[in-house]
């Protein structure tokens, strides 16, 4: 997807321990299990590169010298990659990101390390910067189908979102790409463990999160049955281009 319009640089948080995935994990983080034939993380550097993403912070964690003996500084991939460690003890995602920040920017990208999400980077970066708030989530029309909904989205509007309490208004789902400024992070303390939806809540709380919907589904290899619907997927699209 070529683009004349400069995207931020984009955290991919890649430091979880992948518990639902073992033993598959047992030695490899999860970004390094194979799909379709090579390490996932191959599929999503490709990915936001095609998006026009060309700066990326790997947050990494558990085995993370599997990661970065792989991907290097990113050039393989037409891409300059940072990463930021957790350090001692797991940070969470949201911790992760706040660590992160002095190598983001003021405003950036965040996905997760399972996550294969083909849409159009580049508008979701405009609904943001037209949004005027602290941070973006996109979110689908998920209904519960593939995985549990967990956000009351309406008019263009997130009215609730609760990942560990979801309601049955609750059709929509964290797709799992947002946008965030590093305002939004640091009030945070560092070096804290903290999870993003914390950081969510906190900004939908305050007024401060947008929401934009988003039509194309998510596919992750966090889960067996995503990873096997995920290699499914990435394989029959690679035929399709033969």
């Amino acid at each position: 997807m070529k683009t004349s319009l400069i995207l931020p640089s984009a955290a991919l948080l890649a430091g979880g321990l992948a518990t639902r995935l073992r033993p598959l994990t047992d030695n490899v983080p999860k970004a390094m299990v194979e799909v379709a034939g090579e390490p996932f993380i191959a599929h999503q550097l490709r990915l936001l590169h095609r998006a026009g993403v060309t700066r990326i912070v790997l947050c990494v964690g558990y085995r993370a010298e599997a990661i970065r003996a792989f991907v290097g500084d990113g050039a393989g991939y037409g891409l300059s990659v940072a990463y930021s460690a957790d350090g001692e003890r797991q940070l969470g995602t949201g911790g992760a990101l706040r660590k992160a920040l002095p190598l983001l920017g003021k405003h950036f990208f965040v996905t997760y390390a399972d996550s294969y999400l083909d849409i159009d980077y580049p508008r979701v970066y405009r609904a943001f910067g037209d949004s005027g708030r602290l941070g973006l989530m996109t979110v689908f029309r998920n209904l519960g189908q593939w995985d549990t909904s967990n956000v009351d989205f309406a008019n263009g509007t997130i009215r609730r979102y609760d990942k560990r309490a979801p309601t049955p208004d609750m059709q929509y789902i964290d797709y799992g790409l947002g946008v965030l400024t590093a305002a939004a992070l640091e009030p945070w303390p560092q070096d804290e463990p903290v999870d993003l939806a914390e950081i969510y809540q906190d900004l939908l709380g305050r007024g401060e999160l947008a929401g934009f919907e988003v039509a194309n589904r998510f596919y992750e290899v966090g889960s067996p049955a995503g990873l096997v619907e995920t290699d499914q997927y990435l394989r029959a699209a690679r035929a399709e281009k033969r």
